[in-house]
């Protein structure tokens, strides 16, 4: 019996007795078929199962390489196991090779960003009847809404603020100076932070200095961490997303908005365009598969 007939019975069995769903059915049956293509075309008996030796699955396996990513390929060895083991409680071979078949090393990167829901669940259960509600309110609003680093942030003085055009100054890496619109939000929280700093002055208040802690000094970077991780706690998110992910939350959900790279590297002082690539892999990923999905001359040959 050839491979591809086992494959069919295979297929058929994930369907009426494991009841998997379309999506399963669509890649096991790829997968496999690559596999079938591969073993044809270097010679190999796929129709003797056990002339298929580990050696031969791991040339299939470097071979995809060429072409996939390792999430991918991971899903393929696992479609190959249980093929293997589906094949053995048949009785169909007599031994198991894909037992030994080793799975690539899938880099799970930690998430540092938040979705836009996650945003307003942040902001929109903000305590701002205090002072320092206020001035945190106002900080986050900045630091999203205008996508700046930290030590932009804390480093921020009443000069560089135009609220009546809309307007923040800040002085980036390599002593570049870029100006970054307010939103309607920011501008709103800003001026009800203005309006109580003197609250917060004291007489080690630098002269200029915008955000201030509760002592009347400048904030620190260290602190901007501390009270974003305290506050996303009290809100029931991701206590390890950082100051830097809500600039990084800015950049995707300014693609995911509609917004062109290269506006976006400008918004947040990037030389480099790759750099901004860096920070919107969320939203690019996205727009391939979209691309791949719908347009008509990205269509690949089915495998």
């Amino acid at each position: 019996m050839a491979i591809s007939e086992h494959i069919e019975k295979f297929v058929d069995y994930l369907t009426a007795e494991r009841g998997a769903s379309e999506e399963t059915i669509r890649a096991y049956t790829s997968d496999l078929a690559q596999l079938d293509e591969f073993l044809d075309q270097n010679g190999i008996q796929a129709g003797q199962l056990d002339s298929i030796k580990l050696i031969h699955l791991r040339g299939w396996v470097a071979e995809r390489f060429q072409e996939n990513g390792a999430a991918s390929i991971a899903r393929k060895v696992s479609s190959v196991r249980s093929f293997w083991k589906f094949l053995s409680k048949k009785g169909w071979v007599s031994e198991n090779p894909a037992e030994l078949l080793k799975t690539p090393k899938v880099s799970q990167p930690l998430k540092n960003y938040l979705t836009v829901d996650e945003v307003f669940q942040l902001l929109d259960g903000y305590q701002t009847e205090g002072i320092l509600g206020v001035r945190d309110m106002a900080m986050w609003e900045v630091g999203y809404g205008c996508g700046l680093r930290v030590s932009e942030l804390v480093n921020v003085d009443f000069v560089d603020v135009d609220l009546e055009q809309g307007w923040v100054r800040t002085v980036g890496k390599g002593n570049k100076e870029r100006m970054v619109p307010l939103g309607r939000k920011a501008v709103q929280a800003l001026e009800n932070y203005i309006a109580r700093r003197h609250e917060l002055v004291s007489g080690k208040t630098p002269d200029g200095a915008l955000f201030l802690n509760h002592r009347g000094g400048r904030l620190t970077t260290r602190s901007v961490r501390r009270l974003l991780k305290e506050h996303l706690i009290r809100a029931g998110l991701d206590a390890s997303i950082t100051p830097h992910g809500l600039r990084h939350s800015f950049a995707t959900h300014l693609l995911d908005g509609g917004a062109d790279l290269r506006g976006i590297q400008e918004l947040m002082g990037h030389s480099s365009l790759t750099t901004t690539q860096r920070y919107t892999h969320v939203s690019v990923e996205r727009l391939m598969e979209a691309y791949d999905a719908a347009h008509p001359r990205a269509q690949r040959d089915k495998e």
